[in-house]
């Protein structure tokens, strides 16, 4: 059987309890989900865009390989993650433990009920393309034919994204740690 690998790019956020915590666990339960992760971003601190809170998240992006995992697939996966590690509900609004958005999949252009790819605001936000630009720069868009670093040259995005320090705040209430 032939193996098909796919890179792939993953936003990792969280706003709520241990946050770094959260990131780390989601990361592990992505290894565990036959995830083999290529690259990890630096960790940022950014301001909530378009949610109801003040809670500040850490962000990053992880690059993955995967082996005969279609885009759904990987989608169930990560929801799943998303649910094991605290995230009951989906919506937009809401604070989260965590996080998971596919933005890449290979060169994939999808939109289906289910999921749009690439991520249909990635080109939007900085709190996604300050980390995507640290691991893979040069990665284009499939849609805008653009890389990564010219789409965050032009954002119009002002939220501060700041590299995070974790020496700079106090950890609290982890999870369980179960993926």
């Amino acid at each position: 059987m032939e193996t098909t690998a796919t890179t792939a790019y993953i936003g990792l956020g969280s706003n709520l309890g241990d946050r770094a915590g959260n990131l780390l666990l989601a990361v592990r339960c992505m290894l565990e989900a036959s995830f083999d992760v290529v690259r990890l971003s630096s960790i940022y601190e950014t301001e909530p865009v378009g949610l109801d809170t003040d809670l500040m998240f850490l962000n990053m992006v992880a690059e993955v390989r995967v082996s005969n995992i279609s885009h759904t697939q990987m989608m169930a996966r990560l929801l799943r993650i998303e649910y094991l590690l605290g995230r009951g509900d989906k919506t937009i609004k809401k604070p989260r433990t965590v996080d998971l958005d596919i933005l890449l999949f290979g060169e994939i252009v999808v939109e289906s009920e289910f999921l749009i790819l690439p991520h249909p605001r990635l080109h939007l936000r900085k709190f996604v393309l300050v980390p995507l630009n640290e691991i893979a720069p040069t990665l284009y868009h499939p849609v805008l034919d653009m890389a990564i670093a010219d789409i965050l040259a032009h954002v119009d995005d002002i939220s501060e994204v700041i590299r995070w320090d974790p020496n700079s705040n106090a950890s609290s209430e982890p999870l369980d740690g179960n993926c």
